[in-house]
């Protein structure tokens, strides 16, 4: 396998490893809190990755407060709402890992993760 190959295989293992599925082939749908919170953290991530933010500290408490409005708003229940977790509970990890992680490589690698799992919350949910 040629080293091309390996990293493909990382960038796709954190969506691989994730439990959810679609809604009978369709997305789920979520309450627009929760799509703009998952917006708003993928910006903030886009403009971190642009030098517009100095640590990665910074960028971990900024995506928490994104996180706790998610939190806070969702209205989601029943099936969507259980899958949502599917993705919502590893983001918080993650996050975790930026607030309070020293070593720049791991927050370098929570930072991956997380840019996968919004991703994914893209490719599995919509607002109606």
């Amino acid at each position: 396998m040629n080293s091309n190959q390996d990293s493909s295989n990382e960038a796709i293992s954190i969506i691989d490893t994730l439990s959810i599925k679609l809604n009978v082939d369709k997305k789920w749908i979520a309450n627009v809190e929760t799509h703009e919170g998952v917006l708003k953290m993928d910006s903030i991530i886009s403009a971190f990755k642009s030098g517009n933010q100095t640590t990665y500290k910074t960028l971990g408490n900024n995506l928490s407060k994104q996180t706790s409005y998610i939190i806070k708003h969702c209205s989601m229940k029943g099936e969507p709402h259980d899958q949502l977790h599917v993705v919502l509970v590893p983001m918080l990890d993650e996050i975790s890992i930026l607030k309070e992680e020293e070593d720049e490589q791991k927050t370098q690698a929570a930072l991956h993760n997380l840019e996968q799992l919004v991703d994914a919350y893209f490719k599995f949910f919509k607002i109606k």
